[in-house]
């Protein structure tokens, strides 16, 4: 018995060592990305900044022969960070200096939500090493029967026969193992004794080739929503430094401008957080009892008062808000943030003066709402994407420019959460219905 636990616990120490080399060469390689990236974007970065600066300078200073000669990159006063500065001296003695400082205050969201966007991406190492350890379990009990054997043959010579065929197939599955990778999620050894443990192995680097695609879309993806508004914040701040500061008119609307722009970026900067707790589960449900058709009346008043331009109709009765059958176990907070986001979507792409109606249903162990409007509608192929993070149908965008594709996404997660389904039903033109069910009680 005490053989058994020490080979058990041999074997569990092997495979946990091969977890962790498997996520660990997965993440290094992420962490050498991430380098790189930074540095491309700082240097990217810098040379905008230098050439933001020379298109303030002079018209006699503008060209290179009379810039680059002359220019500097340094301190003034001392190794501060507010010292560093780009400087050009002209002809008569007269020194132009632009300081980093300065231009870091207007574009600093962004550094700050890539750093904290790499380190979430990096702590999930945690999670794939425990993960990869699961998927490894049958190559454990592999190992765990081969021992039997080799136990075996020493206590009979006889049998040393099969104890040579396991080894050969160990052989076999890791070179297999060593021609795969997660770009080549392949493992085939043409054994059948060992084709269960391939089709294991073949699941887990499948995957890994798609969470890293996943992510390789997602950061895509969040950099070019980001790089609209800063565009737009570049954009009125070299405006105000040319002139605008002295032009009342031209003040006013560069900082309406970079007060909308900045809440934009907030609000995808915290939809992006929202995701990232999601997908690494520190995001947890206050469970409480939650009447839908109590939270349909309330957000069907809230988006009266709020949108003048549409028509809000709600089929809730009075007496469905207190009615015990709309009645589930769930995230009050959460599952009014889906509503929302539904009846957001709906009032965004439905022309104004057209309906937009909220309802509630209830019918045996599930409960739920739809919100119906007559909006552009969507084709199929839209329709399987709706869900997608960061995806807008093609007409969509042609109709609008706000969002930023991850309301929807958020609504699913938070539905998924509860253990319900959402559905969408949309037809061109004519308009979409989302129906979300939950069930009664937690899943």
């Amino acid at each position: 018995m005490s053989s058994d636990r020490s080979g058990t616990r041999g074997a569990g120490r092997r495979v946990s060592s091969i977890a962790r080399s498997i996520s660990m060469s997965y993440w290094l390689r992420r962490l050498v990305q991430w380098i790189f990236f930074d540095l491309l974007a700082a240097c990217i970065a810098l040379g905008l900044f230098i050439h933001a600066c020379n298109q303030t300078l002079p018209p006699a200073l503008m060209s290179p022969g009379a810039i680059f000669p002359n220019c500097d990159f340094g301190l003034y006063g001392g190794r501060a960070i507010a010292a560093w500065h780009y400087g050009v001296h002209a002809p008569d003695g007269t020194v132009y200096s632009f300081y980093l400082l300065d231009a870091a205050r207007s574009i600093w969201p962004l550094p700050v939500f890539v750093i904290l966007w790499e380190l979430i991406d990096l702590l999930r190492i945690f999670s794939e090493t425990r993960r990869v350890r699961r998927k490894l379990q049958p190559l454990q009990d592999l190992a765990l029967t081969a021992e039997a054997v080799g136990q075996a043959a020493a206590a009979d010579p006889m049998a040393a026969d099969p104890l040579a065929a396991d080894v050969d197939k160990m052989a076999m599955l890791e070179q297999a193992i060593a021609r795969a990778g997660v770009d080549s999620p392949i493992i085939s050894t043409g054994n059948q004794d060992l084709r269960p443990i391939e089709v294991a192995l073949n699941r887990l680097l499948r995957q890994m080739q798609e969470a890293k695609l996943q992510q390789m879309r997602f950061v895509n993806d969040a950099s070019h929503e980001l790089r609209t508004p800063i565009a737009v914040i570049q954009g009125y701040v070299n405006m105000l430094d040319r002139w605008g500061k002295t032009d009342e008119t031209v003040l006013d609307e560069s900082i309406e401008a970079l007060k909308q722009e900045s809440d934009h970026m907030q609000e995808l900067v915290e939809q992006l957080l929202f995701l990232a707790r999601g997908d690494s589960g520190r995001n947890t449900l206050q469970r409480t009892k939650v009447n839908l058709a109590a939270v349909v009346h309330e957000v069907w008043e809230e988006s009266c008062m709020i949108d003048a331009k549409h028509v809000y109709r709600c089929t809730v009765a009075d007496a469905d808000t207190a009615d015990p059958r709309f009645t589930v176990e769930g995230d009050l907070a959460l599952i009014k943030q889906s509503l929302r986001i539904i009846v957001q979507n709906a009032e965004k792409y439905s022309a104004d003066g057209s309906a937009i109606t909220l309802s509630a249903a209830a019918e045996g162990a599930h409960a739920g709402f739809s919100v119906q409007d007559e909006g552009i509608g969507m084709s199929q192929e839209d329709a399987a994407h709706a869900f997608e993070r960061f995806y807008r149908a093609s007409g969509a965008r042609n109709e609008t420019n706000e969002g930023s594709g991850l309301g929807l996404s958020i609504a699913k997660w938070i539905v998924d959460a509860h253990g319900g389904t959402i559905d969408v039903v949309s037809r061109e033109g004519v308009g979409t219905r989302f129906t979300v069910s939950l069930p009664k009680t937690a899943a």
